[in-house]
């Protein structure tokens, strides 16, 4: 069995305009002071990271990868959440997705469609050049909008977007393993990929290429009450990445999964700090041990309740003493016999 590395924290809820969180440098010293022994760092932010730059120039990458060595701190992977989502993108969501994008293709979707294909690849090329195995991303989505069934959907309008879906990640799963990484997508709702049944017709439709594999967080989960448990093991050799995220589902009579268009704080379903919400670490923890899972423990702060600092702090150590040191050896060796073949077959009477 191999053991978890960790705590690592996810630094886009984090960056911004003031120290330490306005550069890489003060913010991997940030970091490193609560404990974290690694950062995922959002490719999008350019006060922490140039992807482009990352892509052409392996001397920027070692750079990067010094700067945080300096305070102790790895980089587990690169995100891409954002121009991910913009690989696929219904109509109905162009204009409140076009701030993802940089201005210079907001209001052109196909503009926007080729830069964002180009942003991943970047990232997956980045990636190679420090010698990064896993990266983060969302699938984007087409079919997201017919999510309920009302009206019928006509059919083949799901099969027809994810056949079209396929078609647009083929090629950066090609990309992705020319270099020799791993393209993870977190399976979230509001993306086509947003549980188990969905990633599977994605699977199926990019031939089961070994490239697509699964960011595993359990909140997303909760609020959609699916047995995230059971998820491990179903998809034990695809999961590649973890988000430790916590999260709470309080069904009332007024609201359920679909939470009533509330804030996220009046919601059923809302995200935590670690500790304060419903996820069975413990089980999880466990589980990612057994399976051998050797990725990293990686903190997405998002609570609708807490302050951000408050949450990273105390989720370093919540992932710590979450993670587990794998034994190497059987709690009852001790009472190992020293048997041999011979003594084996003569044990079940076997001439």
């Amino acid at each position: 069995m191999k053991t978890l590395k960790g705590p690592a924290i996810f630094l886009a809820q984090f960056a911004g305009d003031e120290a330490p969180f306005d550069n890489l440098d003060s913010i991997g010293r940030w970091a490193a002071s609560l404990g974290y022994k690694g950062v995922q760092i959002p490719s999008w932010d350019k006060r922490l990271f140039d992807v482009e730059k990352a892509a052409e120039s392996k001397d920027y990458c070692d750079e990067v990868i010094g700067k945080l060595g300096q305070h102790g701190v790895e980089l587990t992977e690169l995100s891409t959440h954002l121009q991910g989502q913009l690989v696929a993108v219904h109509p109905a969501y162009d204009e409140m997705f076009d701030g993802f994008a940089v201005p210079e293709v907001r209001g052109n979707p196909k503009a926007r469609q080729e830069w964002a294909v180009n942003q991943v690849k970047a990232a997956i090329k980045a990636s190679s050049h420090m010698g990064i195995k896993a990266h983060a991303t969302f699938s984007g989505a087409l079919a997201w909008p017919f999510v309920y069934p009302w009206p019928q959907r006509p059919a083949g309008l799901i099969e027809t977007a994810f056949d079209e879906l396929a078609k647009r990640w083929t090629p950066i799963l090609d990309a992705a393993d020319a270099a020799g990484v791993d393209v993870c997508y977190e399976i979230h709702p509001g993306e086509d990929l947003f549980d188990g049944a969905t990633f599977e017709m994605f699977l199926e439709r990019v031939k089961n290429h070994p490239r697509a594999n699964i960011l595993y967080d359990p909140s997303h989960f909760v609020l959609q009450q699916l047995d995230y448990l059971d998820f491990i093991d179903i998809y034990a050799d695809r999961i590649r990445m973890f988000h430790v995220k916590d999260a709470e589902f309080n069904p009332t009579g007024r609201q359920g999964v679909y939470s009533g268009y509330q804030s996220w704080v009046d919601r059923a379903g809302r995200f935590r700090s670690l500790g304060d919400g419903q996820v069975d670490f413990g089980a999880i923890f466990s589980k990612l041990a057994a399976i051998d899972f050797d990725g990293w423990a990686v903190l997405e702060w998002e609570c609708a309740l807490k302050h951000p600092e408050d949450g990273a702090r105390e989720g370093a150590e919540f992932i710590k003493n979450h993670i587990i040191r794998v034994t190497e050896k059987a709690f009852d060796d001790f009472a190992d016999g020293g048997t041999d073949e011979a003594a084996n077959r003569r044990i079940l009477g076997i001439d």
